[in-house]
């Protein structure tokens, strides 16, 4: 990893979305980026999908986590996706999944546009990792 890349500041928004309460995950995925040096903004809970666009473009984030556990995933983040490219900020943004998501669906998400999606037990060193690898330059 070139200087640079460690040195560059990531602005991470990590957003809760639709009537999921549980957000355990979105805070422990907050603190760890955190504490990797990316700056984190975090929705707080049940957030619309547009609210969350409205914050990941307002903030000029360079990734967006979403932590959704509700099973409603197939809904509510093409609505982000979509909301993402109105507003031109889908190609620049890494768009991250993180939470309970079956196996055919992780499939239908990545064709969406989501870079990756990452499940119960993902090693935090492991999501860190991959952020600092794929989140876009600004």
């Amino acid at each position: 990893m070139s200087t640079d890349q460690s040195q560059r500041s990531i602005r991470c928004l990590v957003a809760k979305v639709g009537l999921d309460g549980h957000d355990r995950g979105a805070h422990v995925i907050a603190r760890a980026f955190r504490d990797a040096g990316f700056e984190v903004i975090y929705s707080g809970l049940h957030k619309a999908p547009d609210e969350i666009v409205q914050a990941a473009v307002q903030e000029d984030v360079n990734v967006l986590g979403i932590s959704i556990l509700s099973g409603a995933h197939n809904t509510l983040v093409p609505k982000i996706v979509d909301g993402l490219k109105e507003y031109d900020a889908f190609d620049d943004t890494l768009i991250l999944v993180g939470g309970v998501i079956p196996d055919d669906d992780k499939e239908e998400l990545k064709e969406l546009g989501v870079a990756e999606v990452f499940g119960p037990g993902t090693p935090m060193e492991e999501t860190v990792e991959y952020v600092r690898e794929h989140a876009p330059e600004r």
